[in-house]
C-alpha cells in the first residue's frame, strides 16, 4: 500500500528591515510575544532555548479565552540566513504531529526576502489551515519591523468621496490603524483583483483579502488594539447591525442615488440635474430622516454611548446631504441629527478622511 507524500505550504514576505533584525524576530523571546500568533491574539506563554537542539513552546490566546498549545526544537541556526524548526501542536487534530518549518533571509533591494516553507503536513487541508494560520504572524512580523508599520501589510483600495470608502477609512482611523490607501475606481482592474463584484472599497492585509464595508470594519475591530466599533452587550450590538442593515438595505438607496448623484453627476436636459428625479427623491428622503432622527434621540450616536459601525455608515451620507442645495431645509426638522453630525464633524478621524475629488 503507497503512501501519499505529505503536504505543504510556501509564503513570502519583502520586509523593509535588515536581515539580523528579521532573523532575530525568530529566536528572540522580546520579538517573539509581539509577533508570533495571528492578528487578534495574544502570547500568553512562552519560552525560548534559541540553539541547535533546544525546545521551545508557546501558548496562543483567543479573545474569547480559547488557549492553543504549540512547541518544537530547533533543528538548525545560521545567522542571518536560515532558520529551522519543527512545529507540534500539542492539542486538536494534528496533536502529536511533528512538522517542520524552515526560514531563508535573503537581501534584496534594501530589504529582507522572507521565505518560509511549512512542511510534513498529512493533508491539503492541514497545509491551507495553516497557510490561513501564518498570514497574520507575518503580517505582524512586517508591521514590526517595518518603518510603516502596519501600513506594510494593510491596504485600502478606493475612492476618497465614496461614501463607503469613507466609512471604512473613519475606522481605520479611529482603530488608529496604519494603513496604504490605494486609490482606485469601481470596476477597473485594480478593485476585481481583490473584489470580484468591482465595488468599493476592498481591503488586504497581507495574503488576506476582503470585501464589503461592514465585513472590512467587522475584520478591523477583531483583528486590532484599539477602541471597538461594535458595542460590548448583546443589546447595543443588535442594535448596531440593525442600523447598519437599514442604511445598506433602505437608508443609502433613498438618498444617494435618486439624489445626491443627481448634482455630482447631472444627467438633466442640458447636463443640469435631473430636476423631476430630485423632486421625486425630496418626497422620499424626510421620512428616511425621520426615522433616522428616531434613533439618535438618547445619545450622540445610534448604538449605545459611544460611536459605533453605525454611525461610520451613517454620517458620510449626511454630511454630503447637508452640503447639498436642499440639505439644510431638510436638515432643519431634526435636530438630533444635527447635533450628531456636528459631533462627529469635530472628530479627528472626520477631518482626516474629508474627501477630496467628486463623489463615486
Amino acid at each position: 500500500m503507497s503512501v501519499p507524500p505529505p503536504f505543504e505550504l510556501s509564503m513570502t514576505r519583502l520586509i523593509k528591515a535588515p536581515r539580523e533584525r528579521v532573523y532575530d524576530a525568530f529566536v528572540t523571546e522580546e520579538a517573539l510575544r509581539l509577533w508570533q500568533c495571528p492578528r487578534g491574539m495574544r502570547v500568553a506563554e512562552l519560552s525560548v532555548d534559541a540553539r541547535p537542539g533546544g525546545v521551545w513552546r508557546m501558548v496562543m490566546q483567543s479573545r474569547d479565552g480559547s488557549l492553543f498549545k504549540v512547541g518544537g526544537a530547533y533543528r538548525e541556526m545560521k545567522r542571518p540566513d536560515r532558520i529551522a524548526y519543527t512545529w507540534q501542536w500539542e492539542e486538536g487534530p494534528m496533536a502529536g504531529a511533528a512538522t517542520l518549518v524552515e526560514v531563508s533571509l535573503s537581501e534584496r533591494d534594501g530589504a529582507t526576502f522572507l521565505e518560509m516553507r511549512h512542511s510534513g503536513f498529512p493533508s491539503t487541508a492541514a497545509s491551507d489551515a495553516h497557510a490561513r494560520g501564518w498570514n497574520g504572524p507575518l503580517n505582524k512580523l512586517a508591521d514590526l519591523l517595518d518603518p510603516r508599520g502596519s501600513a506594510a501589510s494593510v491596504t485600502l483600495f478606493g475612492l476618497p468621496p465614496s461614501t463607503y470608502t469613507r466609512t471604512a477609512r473613519l475606522a481605520l482611523a479611529e482603530k488608529g490603524i496604519a494603513y496604504t490607501f490605494h486609490e482606485c475606481g469601481p470596476h477597473g482592474p485594480d478593485i476585481l483583483a481583490v473584489n470580484p463584484f468591482g465595488r468599493l472599497p476592498a481591503l488586504t492585509d497581507g495574503d488576506f483579502a476582503v470585501y464589503e464595508t461592514s465585513a472590512i470594519i467587522r475584520y478591523l475591530d477583531e483583528c486590532f488594539d484599539g477602541p471597538s466599533l461594535l458595542p460590548g452587550s448583546i443589546a447595543e450590538r443588535a442594535r448596531c447591525e440593525q442600523w447598519t442593515s437599514a442604511f445598506n438595505a433602505c437608508i443609502y438607496d433613498a438618498i444617494v442615488p435618486p439624489y445626491i448623484r443627481q448634482y455630482f453627476f447631472p444627467r438633466g436636459e442640458g447636463g443640469q440635474p435631473d430636476r423631476a428625479a430630485i423632486d421625486a427623491a425630496l418626497v422620499e428622503i424626510p421620512a428616511m430622516l425621520a426615522i433616522l432622527e428616531a434613533g439618535y434621540t438618547k445619545s450622540t450616536w445610534l448604538a449605545g454611548e459611544s460611536i459605533s459601525m453605525a454611525d461610520l455608515f451613517v454620517m458620510p451620507v449626511l454630511a454630503y446631504l447637508a452640503r447639498m442645495p436642499e440639505g439644510p431645509h431638510l436638515l432643519a426638522a431634526t435636530p438630533n441629527l444635527r447635533r450628531a453630525l456636528a459631533s462627529m464633524q469635530s472628530r479627528p478621524s472626520f477631518l482626516a478622511t474629508e474627501p477630496t475629488g467628486r463623489f463615486a
